[in-house]
């Protein structure tokens, strides 16, 4: 078994003591000097004794161990010059500061866990120790004792539970902004919902009236109304009739893709003859304008949604054929640019006022020149929907007075863009 050593006291000093019971014979004081020896070389902390002038009295071998030096080279040594010179930044650790001397100078235990103690290699490490004062059989301050253990563990620990609160706070005040946040958009969305509820009641009044007023006119006036004045308020009733089953159908879109219900279904498609097919049909039914395809290509092979594809073309076809004037030119031109294809109408129409442009999107919004021309001002709201589920951007270009230019880019192959 290793060995723990005493210093031999000086001649004017006492054996230190923390109490002064009656001397031992000889034969008695070797068994107890023993089992203190062997209590030393238990202990799991590190202990060891300094005389008055801070010299090594005694030092366990736990103590040797955690420091790094052999327990003979101990004895007799400053341990403040040897482990408590300096403090955990390097600089100089002054004797007079030093709260193991301040022990036996005041009497009093002192104890500490923010300092380091350092080994023989030069390296240090934290340490948490108490310094209690000895005393001998009269009474008088002759050293004291310390007991040190190395802490790194703990501080280690310490940290790491700092810095998990820390990343569990910064959690917290990111959650609480998001939930802050979509607070906010709930909010918002509310609003939303309350004025496009308004705006649809309004949008539904209007005809509604007209066709009450046509068949209280029909039924009031009946043997007075002539065979073209009949036709004249039926049509009125029909055409009212068809544009609220059009905002029907289009308020049944809007909440389809707002409730995520309306999936994207892009496949192959063949976008010239695509163009042309569609350019024809809506020529069957405006005679009045000339349509025209633009394109440089054979053929233009995409992966788009063939449906949500007609529709975006059809609406803003059929605006530019709304709002133009009698046979001016309406041309859809096809292109393709970095992985893009390119969809571009334009016309010679009426044009949109440039305070109207910010707010085209926005359901039921219309602009301040269509008069009296029919229409829902839901079609370009569904549009921007529909490109924006291709994953699209679309542009619009517009001079009052001088017609109107509507450019669509979509990706030629269909991807998921990411949350």
């Amino acid at each position: 078994m290793r060995q723990y050593y005493w210093s031999q006291p000086s001649t004017h000093q006492t054996e230190p003591s923390l109490a002064a019971p009656p001397q031992p014979d000889e034969p008695e004081l070797k068994t107890l000097r023993r089992q203190h020896e062997l209590i030393l070389n238990a202990v799991g902390e590190g202990v060891y004794g300094l005389d008055r002038e801070g010299k090594v009295t005694f030092v366990n071998p736990a103590a040797a161990k955690m420091i790094g030096w052999e327990i003979e080279e101990l004895i007799g040594q400053s341990m403040h010059s040897v482990l408590h010179h300096s403090k955990p930044d390097g600089r100089t650790y002054p004797v007079h500061e030093c709260l193991i001397y301040e022990a036996f100078r005041d009497g009093q235990i002192h104890r500490a866990n923010t300092e380091v103690f350092w080994r023989k290699d030069g390296s240090s490490f934290p340490v948490e120790y108490i310094s209690t004062p000895m005393q001998d059989q009269q009474g008088d301050l002759v050293g004291t004792v310390v007991a040190f253990q190395d802490i790194t563990q703990r501080k280690w620990a310490e940290a790491l539970l700092q810095r998990t609160n820390e990343e569990l706070e910064m959690k917290v005040v990111e959650r609480t902004a998001e939930l802050q946040q979509a607070n906010k958009q709930l909010q918002e969305l509310s609003e939303l919902r309350s004025r496009f509820i308004s705006m649809v009641c309004h949008e539904f009044r209007n005809p509604l009236n007209n066709i009450l007023l046509s068949a209280s006119s029909l039924e009031r006036y009946d043997a007075q109304l002539s065979t073209d004045h009949r036709r004249e308020y039926l049509n009125g009733i029909k055409t009212d009739v068809e544009r609220m089953t059009q905002m029907i159908d289009d308020i049944l879109v809007i909440g389809k893709i707002e409730a995520h219900k309306l999936k994207i279904r892009p496949t192959s498609l063949e976008l010239v003859q695509f163009c042309h097919s569609l350019v024809a049909e809506l020529q069957l039914t405006s005679s009045w304008q000339q349509l025209i395809v633009i394109n440089r290509h054979h053929h233009l092979i995409a992966e788009l949604d063939e449906k949500l594809l007609r529709s975006i073309l059809t609406n803003i076809l059929s605006n530019s054929i709304r709002y133009s004037r009698d046979r001016s030119p309406i041309k859809l031109q096809l292109s393709k640019r970095k992985g893009q294809v390119i969809f571009r109408v334009t016309d010679q129409g009426i044009g949109i006022p440039r305070e109207d442009l910010p707010y085209l999107f926005e359901p039921f919004h219309r602009g301040k020149n269509v008069s009296n021309i029919p229409g829902t001002g839901l079609g370009l709201n569904i549009v921007k929907r529909f490109v924006d589920l291709h994953n699209g951007q679309i542009k619009v270009n517009s001079k009052l007075n001088l017609g109107t230019t509507f450019t669509i880019a979509l990706p030629l192959q269909y991807y998921t863009r990411l949350a």
